[in-house]
């Protein structure tokens, strides 16, 4: 008897040994703009990100992460459905999400896990395939946010809520891990981060950061963008004359100026804090607002004040999400949690910082085309490792769903990332899709698709017939158009048929 009774010890926790490995825990962090320049995980980062970089140690950095499209909501929706713009149909920022296609976390639910969605959602219809969801409104605010709450299926209340949109975030993160979640079953979390999106508007806890830093300048910062497609040229995005001094870079107005663009509504943003929080805000920008106005700054002097201002906003809005998300890893360490969970951390695409003089995204160019992603899975990835291959967020959905022992759709058009964490391989594919959509649009960026390969990339603007060839590995900042340069027409052409082969793989739409 006591042997049986042994024997049925052992072959119970083996067996729950053998559910948590099948059954992890997933939280993935998803951040809106995040450029992988401001992440120290990454080579030439402009700021120390400690608790973001525990995530890369104590798992994966991908170096060739990309995105379809850099855009929020089409970025956002491909991410859910594991299908590129077209399939989904949120090619642009006002396309409404169609809730009723699979999405991962809908398929999650099904097979017993427990869904939960705190933060941005920016898709315009409610969320599907969530037990509980608690979202920004729209775009959302920094402070004092109006949240949006639905607990199993129930009718969504609305609420505003006192605070700074990135701390409320993890705060409310946090409560549903505690207080409201099933404790056994296993769940998905989707923890999805506001910052830092323009306006750029630091916390509290951020707002003397970077008081006497002097950020690098980009060796691109003034452009002339000659020698390329027009497009870079028309674009409305330039740091010098599309920031607005109000909305963007927290200058007010003097009395009786009359508002443009953004800057009209800039004060309900500020309206929204507490007296508390304004008088410190006021404390941090007032003295160098005085000194900025006296100085009365012109071309590049102006352009290089715009560019500093922007960067410690921008930086001190990173520093937030890092110090959130280092208290969202340190409660499941606490809680003992963090050896069967699953950390997904990743932007919906990457941001100009300067670079050719822009902010944004858009564009196919690197510094919004590629995305810091970071996955930490204990006990099956190697601490510290790295991987070039070439991967994207259209990824996602089928890797989660091959995490948690899921099968995807054959709808999905992604590729499960599962053997590159498991190191059983290097690579993912050969080339990637790229399509951007929103013209006529804000910032006036015209419609273009192509492909980039591991060292090549060519761009087509196929509304105007133009090109563009680059070699960013002789040539990492994108400046010499190599199209029809005869030493590069084999591969100009190899590349043209890379790009045929995957929009027939895609069945993306003629042209």
């Amino acid at each position: 008897m006591k042997k049986y009774f042994l024997l049925c010890s052992l072959l119970l926790v083996i067996g729950c040994q053998t559910y948590k490995q099948k059954s992890p825990n997933i939280v993935f962090f998803l951040v809106d703009d995040h450029a992988f320049k401001a992440l120290s995980a990454y080579e030439g980062s402009l700021i120390e990100t400690p608790n973001l970089d525990r995530i890369a140690n104590n798992g994966m950095r991908f170096d060739a992460a990309c995105v379809t499209n850099a855009i929020c909501a089409p970025s956002r929706t491909v991410i859910l459905t594991g299908t590129h713009s077209h399939i989904n149909g949120v090619v642009d920022n006002g396309s409404r999400f169609d809730s009723t296609q699979p999405t991962f976390p809908l398929l999650m639910q099904e097979a017993g896990y427990q869904t939960a969605l705190i933060g941005k959602w920016h898709l315009k219809s409610n969320p599907v395939g969530f037990d509980y969801w608690d979202i920004l409104i729209g775009q959302g605010q920094y402070y004092a946010p109006e949240f949006m709450k639905s607990v199993n299926g129930s009718e969504p209340v609305k609420r505003i809520l006192e605070g700074y949109c990135t701390d409320l975030t993890t705060d409310l993160t946090i409560d549903w891990l505690g207080e409201k979640r099933n404790k056994d079953k296993p769940f998905l979390l989707l923890c999805h981060h506001k910052a830092p999106h323009r306006s750029w508007m630091p916390g509290p806890n951020q707002l003397e950061l970077f008081a006497d830093t002097e950020f690098p300048e980009p060796e691109t910062l003034f452009d002339d963008w000659k020698g390329r497609a027009s497009p870079a040229s028309t674009q409305e995005m330039t740091i010098s004359d599309h920031m607005y001094l109000w909305h963007d870079l927290m200058v007010p107005p003097e009395e009786g100026t009359t508002l443009e663009g953004p800057d009209k509504w800039a004060h309900a943003n500020v309206d929204r804090m507490s007296d508390s929080q304004r008088t410190a805000w006021d404390e941090t920008f007032d003295p160098e607002n005085d000194a900025f106005i006296k100085s009365d700054l012109k071309g590049d002097d102006l352009t290089r004040w715009k560019y500093q201002r922007y960067m410690k906003n921008y930086l001190r809005c990173i520093k937030g999400i890092d110090e959130n998300v280092g208290r969202l890893l340190d409660y499941l360490e606490e809680n003992d949690l963090n050896e069967n969970t699953i950390v997904v951390y990743m932007s919906d695409q990457g941001f100009f910082l300067g670079e050719h003089g822009w902010y944004d995204k858009r564009f196919m160019y690197e510094p919004c085309l590629r995305i810091p992603l970071l996955i930490s899975w204990p006990g099956i990835t190697d601490k510290g490792s790295n991987t070039e291959a070439l991967v994207q967020n259209l990824d996602l959905a089928q890797t989660i769903l091959a995490m948690a022992g899921i099968d995807a759709p054959t709808r999905m058009q992604g590729e499960s990332l599962v053997p590159i964490l498991k190191g059983e391989t290097q690579t993912c594919r050969d080339a990637l899709y790229y399509h951007y959509y929103e013209f006529p649009g804000v910032h006036n960026v015209q419609r273009h698709e192509g492909v980039r390969t591991n060292q090549y990339k060519i761009i087509h603007y196929y509304e105007i017939d133009e090109w563009e060839l680059f070699d960013f590995k002789t040539d990492p900042t994108e400046m010499k158009n190599l199209y029809n340069d005869p030493q590069y027409a084999d591969i100009q052409n190899d590349l043209k048929r890379k790009l045929d082969s995957l929009k027939i793989k895609y069945e993306v739409p003629r042209t």
